[in-house]
């Protein structure tokens, strides 16, 4: 299950408990140890699931760092990428109804949804996330594999065959 505001609730328990503004800590718990140096949050806590800039390349490093994860411990990475609330039912933007809508901790898992926005060659362990501006990432273990796409266009139905298409095409090319 998806929630722009949930994330501003974790941000808040994140700054409250570390005693850190959310951005400085994200700054300082993710981006400087995988040297992502255009990355940023701005809008503090209320901003956190909506308000990050990057690049392709950093968050290419960050894609790198959920295929082997260093950043986090093993279990937390686990909790954020696979199944947390099994059988749930939800919307899939742009895809319609999917039966289950199956989420991890902040990652969509692929599993066995049709139609989606990775492609039919990524595995079921694909998780990842996509938003209303245009991009997505995702981290397919199987393949062993990661792709971060940034456009300059929002989302919408221009996208909706041709993002699986790509990620077919890179999954042919590389694995």
């Amino acid at each position: 299950m998806y929630s722009n505001y949930g994330f501003t609730v974790l941000a808040e328990s994140v700054q409250r408990e570390s005693g850190i503004e959310f951005g400085r800590y994200l700054t300082e718990a993710v981006c400087e140890p995988l040297g992502m140096v255009t990355t940023r949050l701005d809008g503090g806590p209320a901003a956190a699931g909506f308000g990050a800039t990057s690049t392709v390349a950093d968050l290419a490093v960050f894609a790198g760092d959920l295929l082997r994860p260093s950043t986090v411990s093993a279990q937390m990475h686990a909790d954020a990428t696979t199944v947390q609330f099994p059988g749930l039912d939800g919307v899939l933007p742009g895809y319609g109804v999917q039966r289950p809508n199956d989420w991890g901790l902040g990652f969509e898992i692929r599993n066995s949804k049709s139609p989606h926005w990775t492609g039919e060659c990524n595995s079921t362990r694909t998780f990842g996330h996509f938003g209303q501006s245009g991009g997505f990432i995702w981290v397919d273990p199987k393949a062993d594999l990661a792709l971060v796409v940034l456009t300059a266009r929002d989302f919408g139905d221009w996208a909706l065959d041709l993002w699986p298409a790509i990620s077919d095409a890179v999954l042919a090319e590389y694995t």
